[in-house]
This record gives structure tokens, C-alpha cells and sequence, in this order.
């Protein structure tokens, strides 16, 4: 009788033995499976604790900041199940909005904000119904890795598909409304940030400017008083030295008044007052602009220090012969187009927004704050093309959204 070993010479190799190489995402999918179970008793058990011991303790007020905690605690446990998600089951979900931080109300202000988070909910619910899926699973991935095995990767993919459910429905954010807050959560410190810098520079130039000449101014008069009697020829020639520092300190004033809010703005309009900023620019500069009615003050006078800068730094920098400045208004939006024929070579991120220097990056970031759009194009050798978007509210506060307008509260802030 013949071996019918793989050495025996001649002699039948025997069978492969049988294959168990699943695709590498069958293994993730499997591998999810059984983290179930021991994620789902963490969860549960957690969430139970902090809930007992809060809703125990809520006849006192120490109970309430165990609810916020405990909340706190859940949007960790839901973090890591997004990441595992991504990471076993490709699932890309959005990180929701941050959880309430404290604000000017102190600490029972975010204690209260902390027990209305809707995500720190969800993500306790996610927690709670974790327990029973997992032990499904578990089991069913382990029974089939023994006794089902041809259709194991069918069962993997059905039962996470359920999980891919419920992180998309119960862990990502709840609408494009919560990603907004998460956004404009970021713009209002740029927004209070650049309002202290402007309220520091005005109050700066007071002092150093407009204040110190008339101090200086108060003291000549005095002085031009105590020798009108004794010397009034020298008494006159004080007076003429006052009315001087006078002219030079409404000049000041006037500058100022200009830098906070342009009064050619505010009485004519955008056209107006972006042709009076072109006549300034060392640059001949071309001026359209196609509005059919003025939008609020505030989108305004955005619209009007984006032009001032860019025009500022095309007098300084571009080296053009020519430049245009084009505003209308497509839909919800007011369109802003700045072009020069000068040398180019403005610094731009990768995605096309501006990030090279102060002055472009401060307009990104105030015309972001008010969820506004601002792009660079500016290759070397030019031309440069500046294009800003700003949301389009009428000057009675009515906001257009997609056509239909909607009442909103104008904004107060000076750029």
C-alpha cells in the first residue's frame, strides 16, 4: 500500500486545506461584532450609574451637576464609537456640535445648558439600546464562526449594517442647523475678538491723536488769556496757534469717524462711497455696481472695509495699471469681485482662501463670521481676481435664505 504523504515519492499530495481568508473588511466587520458585547455592558452600565445617582440626588441641586457630567461622559463613550465606526466600519460621520462650555451665566448657566444638549442625549440612548445588540451579535458572529462559516460574511455585513444605522442616525449631527452652531460656535470669538482690537485702536487713537492736541490746545488758550492783558500781540499769536490745533484735531476726528463708519456710506450707499474709495486709490480703478435696492447697514458696511482693504493693498503692492471692483446681488447673496492686472502672487491656502498676511486673513475671518465666503486666485505674474460672498439681509432685517425671506436680528457689529 502507497504513502500517499506530499514526501512519499510519486505518491497523491493531499488537499489543501481549507481556505479562511475573508476580504480584510469581512474581519473588521466580524471583529466589530464581538466589540459589541463588551462596549454595549460599559455603556449600559455607565449611563445607568450616572443616571440613577443624578435622578436620586435631583431633589437636591448636587444632582443636577451629576446629570451634566454624566451627559459630558457620555459624548466621550459616543466619540470612541464614532472613531471605531470609522475605523471598522468605514462609516465617516460628523463630529456634532461641542457640548456647551460656561459662559457669562458661570457655572449653573452650563450646568443647566448642559442638561438641554440633545447630543449628550443621544448619545446616552445610543448607549442604552447598545446592550441587547450586542449580546445579539456577539452571539450570532460566534455561533457563526463555528457552525456557519460559507455565510459568515453575508451575517457580518447584514448585522453591521444595522450598526452603520444607528452611529449615522443616533452619533452623527441631527441636521445641517446643529454643524452650523458648531461653525458660528468658532466665528463669534473671531467676532469678539476683532470687535475688542477695534474698540483698542479708536480708543488709542483718541488718546495719542484728538485728546493730546486739545490738551495741548486747553493750555495754550489758558496761557494766551493770562497775557491778553500784558501782551496781546503774543496773546493773538497763541489764539492763531489754537485755531491751528484746532483744524488739525477735527481732521483727527473726522478720520476717525470715517474709519468707524464712512458718513458717504451711510447717506448714499455702496455706489457712492466705492467710487469716492477709487478716486483714493493711487490705481485707476473701475467701479460697477449692480444693486437693485441696499442691503442691511451691517452686509454694508462689510461689503465697503473688504473693498477699502483690498484696494489698500492694491495701491501698495500689485504694481498694476488698472483694477475693477464689481458688487450685485445673485439670490440670498451679495456678489464682490476685485481684480488688478498686477504682478500677482497673493498668499492663498490650499482650498483657495486667503492665507497670506494679516490683512487677507483678518477678511476671511470677519467675512466668515458672518457666514460668508471669501476666495483668492492669484497666480504669479498675475492677474489677481478676490471674490467674497456675504449673506443678502434688506435693510429692514429680512434675511433671504434659498428665496423664501425669514426675520433675523441685524447685526451690530462694525467690521
Amino acid at each position: 500500500m502507497t504513502s500517499s504523504s506530499p514526501g512519499a515519492s510519486g505518491g497523491e499530495r493531499l488537499p489543501r486545506p481549507p481556505a479562511f481568508a475573508y476580504p480584510a473588511q469581512t474581519w473588521k466587520e466580524i471583529t466589530h461584532l464581538l466589540i459589541n458585547l463588551p462596549m454595549g455592558i460599559f455603556g449600559f452600565v455607565y449611563g445607568l450609574t450616572w443616571l440613577a445617582v443624578g435622578v436620586g440626588m435631583a431633589v437636591t441641586i448636587a444632582g443636577l451637576p451629576v446629570l451634566a457630567v454624566g451627559l459630558l461622559g457620555s459624548r466621550g463613550f459616543a466619540r470612541f464609537e464614532r472613531s471605531r465606526a470609522r475605523a471598522l466600519l468605514a462609516v465617516r460621520v460628523d463630529e456634532p456640535s461641542r457640548m456647551p462650555g460656561r459662559g457669562d451665566d458661570g457655572f449653573f448657566g452650563w450646568v443647566w445648558r448642559s442638561l438641554r444638549d440633545p447630543v449628550g442625549w443621544r448619545s446616552t440612548l445610543y448607549a442604552a439600546i447598545r446592550l441587547p445588540w450586542g449580546v445579539l451579535t456577539f452571539t450570532v458572529a460566534l455561533i457563526s464562526l463555528f457552525i456557519a462559516w460559507p455565510v459568515l460574511p453575508w451575517i457580518a455585513r447584514a448585522l453591521t449594517n444595522v450598526d452603520r444605522l444607528m452611529v449615522r442616525g443616533l452619533l452623527s449631527p441631527s441636521d445641517e442647523l446643529e454643524r452650523r452652531i458648531a461653525e458660528l460656535e468658532s466665528d463669534r470669538g473671531t467676532v469678539v475678538d476683532t470687535a475688542a482690537a477695534d474698540l483698542r485702536r479708536i480708543e488709542r487713537d483718541l488718546h495719542d491723536g484728538a485728546q493730546a492736541r486739545l490738551v495741548t490746545l486747553a493750555m495754550g488758550l489758558g496761557l494766551a488769556k493770562e497775557k491778553l492783558d500784558e501782551d496781546p500781540e503774543a496773546a493773538a499769536r497763541m489764539v492763531d496757534e489754537a485755531h491751528g490745533e484746532i483744524k488739525l484735531a477735527l481732521q483727527e476726528l473726522r478720520d476717525l469717524a470715517r474709519g468707524i463708519h464712512p458718513a458717504i456710506l451711510t447717506d448714499r450707499g455702496l455706489g457712492p462711497a466705492l467710487s469716492a474709495l477709487a478716486a483714493r486709490c493711487t490705481v485707476p480703478v473701475t467701479v460697477t455696481v449692480d444693486l437693485p435696492q441696499r442691503p442691511a447697514p451691517a452686509i454694508e458696511g462689510i461689503a465697503y472695509f473688504t473693498v477699502s482693504e483690498l484696494l489698500q493693498n492694491i495701491s501698495k503692492h500689485s504694481a498694476a495699471r488698472t483694477a475693477s471692483v464689481t458688487l450685485a446681488r445673485s439670490g440670498s447673496r451679495l456678489l464682490i469681485r476685485v481684480r488688478d492686472d498686477g504682478r500677482g502672487g497673493a498668499g492663498t491656502s490650499v482650498a483657495g482662501t486667503a492665507g497670506g498676511g494679516t490683512g487677507l486673513a483678518g477678511l476671511t475671518e470677519r467675512i466668515e463670521a458672518v457666514d460668508g465666503r471669501f476666495e483668492v486666485e492669484s497666480p504669479p505674474g498675475g492677474p489677481t481676481s478676490v471674490d467674497a460672498e456675504l449673506p443678502w439681509r434688506d435693510r429692514d432685517g429680512t434675511s433671504h435664505t434659498g428665496g423664501v425671506p425669514r426675520r433675523t436680528a441685524a447685526a451690530r457689529r462694525t467690521p
